[in-house]
């Protein structure tokens, strides 16, 4: 059972404040990773997850990016960080968070993609004006606001 989850038993669905991590994961053509979500639907997405107990940031972002896609990430570098009350959601089981995200960029990486089928149906890479039009909305905005400073 994960940390969430085990939280969950304690207080149901009240608000809690869940910190995850994300990767702006890039290829030799500057091209970005996302991955077709299985929840929610055929939504795509950055790879990135929650953290679990005792992990670092940068320990959680390395980690959910090689469950997710097979590819082990190195010289993860901040990118920025989103919190506060733009950042609630409620899950479809009725669970309400605030979302502290922390979002890493590289291109340094190494492995083979592999698609994790628990949580994806597809990975790929996207130039940054090509995005899909079905994606997580925070996602859009952490790669836009990630554009707009280079």
């Amino acid at each position: 059972m994960n940390y969430v989850e085990n939280l969950r038993k304690y207080v149901g669905h009240q608000p809690v404040i869940l910190v995850g991590a994300l990767c702006l994961l890039f290829d030799e053509k500057q091209h970005i990773l996302l991955q077709k979500r299985i929840h929610p639907p055929e939504t795509w997405g950055l790879p990135g997850g929650l953290m679990e107990l005792g992990e670092s940031a940068e320990q959680t972002a390395a980690r959910e990016v090689l469950e997710e896609t097979g590819l082990t990430v190195e010289e993860l570098q901040l990118v920025d960080v989103y919190s506060g009350k733009d950042n609630f959601a409620v899950a479809a089981n009725g669970d309400e968070f605030y979302n502290v995200t922390i979002v890493y960029q590289t291109s340094q990486y190494h492995g083979e993609l592999m698609l994790d089928e628990a949580e994806s149906m597809q990975l790929a890479f996207f130039p940054l004006d090509e995005l899909p039009e079905k994606m997580v909305r925070s996602h859009r905005r952490f790669i836009n606001d990630f554009s707009e400073k280079e």
